[in-house]
């Protein structure tokens, strides 16, 4: 397992089998982490677990020689059957004191919208938080309400953890967003949309290292 450190948030990319257009996935992600993507999170919501966990492993034959962490979304079973390095986890999941006891020392994040949220984020010891959505996405149909740039810089300032903001991030606002004080930023379908995969990836570590 890799451990968790902030700085691995910086470039999060959270894959959305939608927009592959019958890309193969493992290759699409190691041409992510080959344009810099820090973190990789698994997240299809409609997979059985079976065809999830083989998707997982085809991951993890990438990500791990590159030392990026992969995330699993929601399914902590299918993070210990694989190896993964932990799981994400929302309001609707998992209560999150059950998955922390469950995921012991891999890496567990939590999405948090309100402050309060954030005080369940705090109390059972998420290692991170994803602050979201930060714009309106059309990724996740069932999305809270947009808290824009005021919502997102104060509930970052109010973590104790790192926090990655999600939600509707683009090349022209995640200088903008970086700026609110979260360790990085979570990107889907600026990445896996874009023509290619790796030269998006690059643009959005230059634009982060201008901020």
């Amino acid at each position: 397992m890799i451990n968790f450190a902030s700085e691995q948030l910086t470039l999060y990319l959270a894959t959305d089998p939608d927009l592959l257009r019958g890309r193969d996935l493992a290759a699409t992600v190691a041409e992510a982490i080959a344009g810099g993507v820090t973190m990789i999170q698994l997240r299809d919501k409609r997979a059985d677990g079976g065809p999830l966990y083989d998707a997982a492993c085809r991951l993890l034959a990438v990500t791990r020689p590159a030392g990026v962490p992969l995330i699993i979304n929601d399914r902590l079973d299918v993070m210990f059957a694989s190896g993964a390095d932990g799981a994400h986890v929302g309001t609707t999941d998992l209560p999150l004191d059950k998955a922390r006891e469950l995921a012991g020392n891999r890496i567990l994040g939590y999405s948090v919208n309100t402050p309060e949220d954030l005080e369940l984020a705090t109390r059972w010891g998420a290692d991170y938080i994803g602050i979201g959505p930060a714009f309106p996405t059309g990724t996740k149909p069932d999305a809270r309400s947009a808290l824009g740039l005021d919502g997102l810089r104060k509930l970052a300032a109010a973590a104790p953890m790192p926090a990655v903001a999600i939600g509707g991030i683009n090349l022209g606002n995640c200088a903008a967003v970086r700026a609110c004080g979260v360790a990085g930023i979570c990107v889907i379908s600026a990445l896996l949309g874009a023509p290619d995969t790796r030269e998006a990836a690059t643009e959005f570590r230059r634009a982060l290292a201008r901020s």
